[in-house]
């Protein structure tokens, strides 16, 4: 389960995916006090496991990712679990299978070399005083890497945001009149 997270909503309808990054020693994991989250052996990061899962968020705030979420309706944490009952018996996962820009790959190191020959495969990243290493690599642009083969999640925290305005249009509060040809108009008591 992967989920999107708009660039800026307000400009465009641009999205990035969060999917799990599959820590080789994973925080939400470490901080779970009913110890529902599990690493198979070959690396993934399942979601909490139904039965111990006291969705307490403990693993949501802990991610440095982003990635679990919550559902508190349901009383358990779900994330991106690299679709392991299909990766687990040769298959891709899905959101690899269905990206059509391939902005999610799942194969090789040789496969995404051919495919990618200008960027460089990451996996180690720091925050701070603390390197993640992963299972799950992002490209980089290889002409940027400078020898440097991890990403500094904390360099761009001093960046000042974009401002962003939204404009919001004001719904009168008497109903519009019918439409000339004498049908009511089906959306006249819908408010935004």
């Amino acid at each position: 389960m992967i989920h999107l997270e708009y660039v800026d909503r307000a400009q465009s309808t641009q999205t990035v995916p969060v999917v799990c990054m599959h820590c080789e020693q994973p925080t939400c994991a470490e901080v779970c006090p009913a110890d529902a989250i599990k690493r198979t052996g070959d690396g993934v990061v399942q979601s909490a496991r139904r039965p111990r899962c006291i969705a307490c968020g403990n693993c949501v705030v802990a991610c440095p990712f982003g990635v679990p979420e919550l559902y508190e309706d349901r009383k358990i944490m779900m994330k991106c679990d690299m679709c392991y009952d299909r990766t687990s018996v040769g298959k891709k996962p899905m959101c690899a299978t269905v990206c059509p820009s391939q902005a999610l790959f799942f194969g090789t190191h040789e496969q995404i070399a051919q495919l990618r020959p200008r960027s460089i495969p990451v996996n180690e990243f720091h925050f701070g005083q603390q390197t993640i290493t992963t299972q799950v690599m992002i490209m980089t642009p290889r002409d940027r890497a400078n020898g440097t083969a991890y990403v500094d999640v904390t360099a761009a925290m001093g960046e000042r945001p974009r401002s962003r305005t939204i404009a919001l249009r004001l719904v009168a509060s008497e109903p519009p009149s019918p439409p000339a040809d004498g049908e009511p108009d089906p959306f006249a008591g819908v408010e935004v």
